[in-house]
């Protein structure tokens, strides 16, 4: 199906502005191949049962991945047997689920951000997001700092004063909570859907494949809202999802002090380099609104049951790990974890704001002492006609891969992991997953931006050659 856009200006030669230079693929992909299909079935089905999988290794097997596959094969057990050991949805941990989505509602809609002038270098507050295919800028609420911290001192208040729930409250109640948190990620993904055809916010931004799997799961509208401010993307994916990330790890140490009467240096690691990650996402939530989530990726199953389930389930499988298998790591070893973790970080971190600085300078900024940095030129085509330009940085460590912010993720991920020892493989899933996602990511991004700068994109592969990798990949 091709862009709504608006009728162009005819030219000498008798052509439209658009017949001339055609709209680009700007977004997610327009076909849907049989393999593309056969997977967002089989993800659409099956994806709940593999972080109950993971989640299930760790209650009944010991956090074992390769035990239960075993047992099975060999006749030892049976999927029903399995699934009646494992605790089912409760009313209790309904009303949990409620209480913490409805708090964080309530803190997104109705606290404004104040925080941003207080706190020098923050941005925060009502900003301006990226410009969408169809030409439209929208306005979003910065208050996801506001909201982290709140929260966060409403658990320590609980936890040292006020005692209304235990510590431990996440941990206990884990598998419940997790068919709560998938009941809300199928309704959210099936609420998104249905709104696209009877109520979308921008019908020029909708994308429509003629396939009703591919456009449940990868979803139709680019930036699904209801009233002025309510933004899907930006709720769930911050609020509950990563909001709740550093909160499931507290109540991971909260447990694993109950049961043996003190936290590893490896439980204190991981709670200290996630814990970075997520601080450093809330203090630049108002760079997120340029990343490829919020710019060229539309709201479907993948986001909406993505951020209710995947993200705080399958993000945290190294804290639960190591509620089951606590491990001291030598000084020697966490010293070293610890500096791949910061060492990642850092690159992630400084990659990501020498873009920013250039963004907000239009490049009248110095990058590693140069100035004015080196960039490409380039310009691309929305689908209302109009032509905009853009700048493509190739200096600093921009000039070194393409995608080097993500190298540093992938660094801090695979200290996450190693922070929780060589005993089993449970707890590297997620650096696994993460490079298969961001490699991923680094092929569709590139698509994308050679549909839609066209020549200019293959200027800009031409100085910098690299993807993650230098000299590799």
């Amino acid at each position: 199906m091709e862009a709504t856009r608006r009728r162009g200006k005819v030219h000498s030669n008798g052509k439209t502005a658009e017949e001339t230079e055609p709209t680009a693929q700007w977004g997610r992909a327009w076909e849907v191949d049989w393999f593309s299909l056969s997977s967002v079935v089989a993800l659409l089905c099956f994806a709940p049962f593999i972080v109950y999988f993971f989640v299930m290794a760790c209650d009944q097997y010991q956090c074992s991945v390769s035990q239960p596959l075993l047992e099975l094969y060999s006749g030892e057990t049976t999927l029903s047997a399995i699934w009646a050991r494992s605790p089912s949805f409760t009313w209790g941990a309904a009303k949990i689920y409620a209480v913490w989505v409805g708090f964080q509602l309530f803190l997104y809609m109705c606290v404004p951000d104040i925080i941003h002038k207080f706190i020098p270098g923050y941005v925060g507050g009502v900003q301006d997001g990226s410009r969408t295919p169809a030409g439209l800028i929208n306005k979003y609420e910065i208050n996801g700092l506001q909201c982290w911290l709140i929260t966060h001192a409403v658990w320590l208040a609980n936890a040292h004063y006020f005692h209304w729930f235990s510590p431990t409250i996440i941990f206990d109640h884990w598998i419940p909570l997790m068919w709560c948190a998938n009941i809300l990620g199928y309704l959210v993904a099936s609420f998104a859907f249905v709104k696209a055809y009877l109520f979308p916010t921008s019908a020029d931004d909708c994308k429509f494949t003629g396939n009703v799997f591919y456009n449940y799961m990868m979803g139709i509208e680019f930036n699904p809202r209801v009233g002025k401010w309510f933004d899907f993307k930006l709720f769930f994916n911050g609020r509950p999802g990563i909001v709740a990330w550093t909160l499931i790890n507290l109540s991971y140490m909260a447990k694993q002090q109950e049961l043996y009467g003190h936290v590893t240096n490896s439980m204190i690691l991981v709670n200290v380099l996630q814990g970075l990650y997520v601080l450093d996402f809330f203090w630049n939530e108002a760079w997120y609104l340029k990343t490829i989530d919020i710019c060229h990726d539309h709201f479907g199953w993948y986001l909406g049951w993505g951020d209710c389930v995947w993200l705080p389930y399958l993000y945290t499988l190294q804290g639960l790990y190591l509620v089951y298998h606590p491990v001291q790591l030598s000084t020697p070893y966490a010293c070293a974890v610890l500096a791949l973790g910061l060492a990642g970080y850092y690159i992630f971190r400084s990659t990501n704001h020498q873009k920013d600085v250039f963004r907000r300078t239009e490049g009248t900024c110095a990058i590693w002492g140069r100035r004015p940095p080196a960039f490409i030129e380039c310009s691309y085509r929305s689908a209302d006609g109009g032509v905009h330009r853009s700048k493509l940085l190739t200096s600093g460590f921009w000039g070194v891969a393409r995608h080097l912010n993500y190298t540093g993720d992938l660094m801090g991920s695979l200290a996450y992991c190693a922070a929780c020892g060589a005993g089993h493989l449970l707890p590297y899933f997620y650096v696994v997953y993460m490079t298969i996602l961001l490699v991923h990511r680094c092929v569709r991004d590139e698509h994308r931006c050679s549909s839609k700068y066209g020549a200019d994109w293959k200027r800009y592969t031409d100085a910098v050659p690299y993807r993650l990798l230098p000299g590799l990949f």
